[in-house]
C-alpha cells in the first residue's frame, strides 16, 4: 500500500526505512526526528531549508493510521495559528490623497518580508482590508506601497493552491507536473489601497510595477523564480477593474468547494480566477520535468 502526503508518495519501502530510522534514534523528540528524517532524504526547499513542518505532517499521519510508533509528546506548544494575535493598529497619516498619478510620483515599492517594515504592513492589511490579515503558511512576499513619504498601499503573494481546474487547463500540465512544479506559480493574496487614497489608475500602475519585479524578489528570498501569478476575485463585490487594466485574463470559475471540501457540491462564494504569466515561455517552463 502507499501513502500520499503533500505530493509525495510513501511506499512500503520508506515505510520501513521510516520504522527503523525511528527505531535507531529513540532518545529523539518528534521534532528531531523529522529534521534528521528529511537530512536521510535530503527533502529539501529550492532554498536548502529542510521541509521539516511537512515531514512532521507526514510522520502524525503515519502514527495516527498506525503504520509507526512516534515517541511521546515531550512538549505542548500553543499554535501561534490558532492563538494569533490581531496585529495593533498603527497610527499614520490619514489626510485624504487625490489628484492625478504623476501628481503623486515618485512611487516607492518595498518588498517588506521579514523587515522591519512587515509590522506596519501587517496592521494595514489587519484594520483596512475587508478580508482582514491572515499570517500565510509557506513561501510569501509582502510589499508596501508608498507616496509622498506615507504609505498608500498593500500588496501579499502566496504560494499557489495546489489544485485549480481553471488554471491548470489554461496551463495545460498534468498532474504529476502540476504536484512537481506548483512552486513556480504565486497567488496575489491581498490588494490593499488604503482608503483615504484616491487617485485615478494607481491600483493598475502599481500592479503592473510589482508583478515586472515579484519574480526576482521571490528568487531572492526562496532561490527560485515564478513564471505565473493568479488572483481570485468575488464578482459580487468586484469587477476586477485594476486587474483588467493590467493585462490580467481571466481563466475561469472556481467550483466553490475549498480544499477540505468531501463533496462535489459548493460550500463558498464562487470566484472568479485572473492570470497573469510572467514570461512568455511560461508554459514550457512549468512543464518542465
Amino acid at each position: 500500500m502507499e501513502w500520499r502526503y503533500r505530493g509525495r508518495v510513501i511506499t512500503a519501502q520508506d515505510l520501513e526505512f521510516i520504522r527503523e530510522f525511528i527505531g535507531q534514534h529513540p532518545s529523539l523528540s518528534r521534532r528531531r526526528l523529522s529534521a534528521q528524517l528529511c537530512e536521510a532524504w535530503q527533502w529539501k526547499q529550492a532554498n536548502g531549508a529542510l521541509c521539516d513542518m511537512v515531514c512532521r505532517g507526514l510522520l502524525l499521519m503515519l502514527h495516527r493510521a498506525g503504520e509507526i510508533e512516534l515517541p511521546p509528546v515531550r512538549q505542548m506548544s500553543l499554535n501561534p495559528f490558532v492563538r494569533r494575535v490581531r496585529p495593533a493598529p498603527v497610527l499614520i497619516d490619514q489626510t485624504p490623497l487625490a489628484g492625478a498619478l504623476k501628481e503623486i510620483r515618485p512611487i516607492a515599492i518595498q518588498q517588506v518580508r521579514r523587515t522591519a517594515h512587515e509590522p506596519l504592513f501587517n496592521s494595514l492589511i489587519a484594520h483596512h482590508h475587508y478580508l482582514g490579515y491572515e499570517q500565510p503558511v509557506g513561501e510569501h512576499l509582502k510589499y508596501l506601497v508608498r507616496a509622498k513619504c506615507r504609505p498608500i498601499a498593500c500588496l501579499a503573494w502566496s504560494s499557489a493552491p495546489r489544485h485549480l481546474g481553471s488554471r491548470d487547463r489554461y496551463i495545460g500540465w498534468s498532474a504529476p507536473v502540476r504536484r512537481r512544479n506548483i512552486r513556480l506559480v504565486a497567488y496575489n493574496t491581498r490588494f490593499l489601497i488604503l482608503p483615504w487614497i484616491r487617485v485615478p489608475h494607481l491600483a493598475s500602475h502599481i500592479l503592473g510595477r510589482v508583478v515586472n519585479r515579484v519574480s526576482r524578489d521571490w528568487e531572492r528570498m526562496y532561490s527560485h523564480p515564478i513564471y505565473f501569478a493568479e488572483t481570485f476575485i468575488d464578482p459580487t463585490r468586484f469587477r476586477g477593474t485594476c486587474y483588467r487594466a493590467a493585462n490580467w485574463q481571466s481563466l475561469g470559475m472556481t467550483t466553490g468547494r475549498g480544499k477540505a471540501s468531501t463533496s462535489k457540491r459548493p460550500n463558498r462564494s464562487f470566484k472568479e480566477v485572473l492570470g497573469y504569466p510572467l514570461t512568455p515561455r511560461f508554459r514550457e517552463l512549468l512543464n518542465q520535468s
